[in-house]
């Protein structure tokens, strides 16, 4: 992986390892990038080494060296410039290990030169696998032959157990009447644009709504700055990085997400698993896992608003409120990551034994 931030496709490994097969397979962790390393002393805890390549000129020359010594059976990469290099270079090598790529994002999203190297490696995996139909759908033709769309899950009765903290924390947190929560990083593929204009629209027409943004990034600082200028200050919490997310996100009564693009939200299946309804945009994944009217409200990408009038709408709705959280509930089963892990784990099998 590039990094170990506090990203949904950070978590998604983590609560790979956390649901595996420890008997069977030894892994381990490699990472470029150092400053991101948020995920790193929870992964060590499991009792997984966690290596550090280093993102300078030199990395590939390294990531080669440090896969020799290791000598693994399978290497399984979460990042399509990684992927790229290491297709090569172990076909050079005269494929050494068995390969797996995980695709987060949907193709043209990467920058072109990415997508052509993707484009022309892919075939040398053994699998390939997309987070979501719609990164699916995004590939190329030949790609998409070789490649099987793949939910990867959420430590359902975990994440479960957060929501015991609700009223510890929406009094820690000094938060009352209906909170309308978002957890995504600041990156301009989340669209906190759109959703502080949505905010300030809905406020305006509801006084009960309270919004609180868990998240980190480039784009932080900016955002409190607009907020704090902004009319309704007092009802927006922005609680920046939070290692406790899955309990804050207990404190809230409707989830939210503004995107403009997404593979599948990790945070979108903890908050089913929470029991939240959603508001969302039609963005990547999100409709395979939202049905309009059933387990939230979907709305069109950058729909200021659409989006308020979600908010507030469920906010004045209590039982149209209720029923969507209990279909959001009873939804989460089918995002549960030892369910996933244990594909991942045949897909390794079959490869070593020669099956698939």
């Amino acid at each position: 992986m590039k990094g170990l931030g506090p990203g949904g496709a950070e978590r998604l490994i983590l609560n790979q390892l956390r649901s595996a097969d420890r008997s069977a397979f030894d892994y381990r962790v490699l990472r470029l990038i150092e400053a991101k390393d948020h995920l790193v002393p929870e992964i060590e805890e499991l009792g997984v080494p966690v290596g550090l390549v280093g993102s300078g000129a030199g990395w590939p020359l390294k990531l080669r060296k440090m896969l020799r010594a290791e000598q693994p059976d399978v290497v399984h990469v979460h990042s399509p410039v990684i992927a790229s290099f290491v297709r090569v270079s172990n076909l050079l090598s005269g494929r050494q290990f068995r390969i797996v790529t995980t695709e987060h994002n949907r193709w043209p999203r990467h920058h072109r030169l990415t997508r052509l190297a993707n484009r022309l490696t892919v075939g040398l995996d053994d699998a390939t696998v997309a987070v979501s139909d719609d990164v699916l759908a995004s590939m190329s033709a030949r790609a998409r032959q070789r490649t099987r769309a793949l939910r990867h899950g959420i430590p359902i009765a975990e994440v479960r157990s957060a929501g015991d903290q609700r009223d510890h924390m929406r009094t820690t947190l000094g938060l009352d009447g209906v909170v309308v929560g978002i957890v995504a990083n600041f990156r301009p593929e989340k669209a906190y644009d759109v959703f502080l204009a949505a905010v300030h629209a809905a406020a305006g027409r509801n006084g009960d709504l309270h919004f609180v943004v868990v998240g980190q990034g480039p784009g932080e600082a900016d955002f409190r700055s607009a907020v704090a200028a902004g009319p309704y200050a007092d009802r927006i919490s922005v609680l920046g990085y939070r290692a406790d997310a899955r309990q804050v996100m207990a404190a809230f009564d409707v989830f939210t997400l503004s995107s403009r693009h997404e593979g599948l939200p990790v945070s979108l299946m903890e908050a089913f698993a929470l029991g939240l309804p959603v508001v969302a945009t039609r963005a990547g994944g999100v409709p395979e896992a939202v049905r309009d009217g059933v387990e939230g409200i979907l709305v069109a990408v950058d729909d200021v608003a659409a989006l308020a009038d979600g908010w507030v709408r469920l906010a004045e709705d209590p039982v149209l409120r209720a029923e969507m959280a209990q279909a959001a509930s009873m939804a989460a089963s089918s995002f549960d990551a030892a369910s996933s892990t244990r594909e991942i784990e045949s897909s390794y099998r079959r490869l070593m034994t020669g099956s698939g």
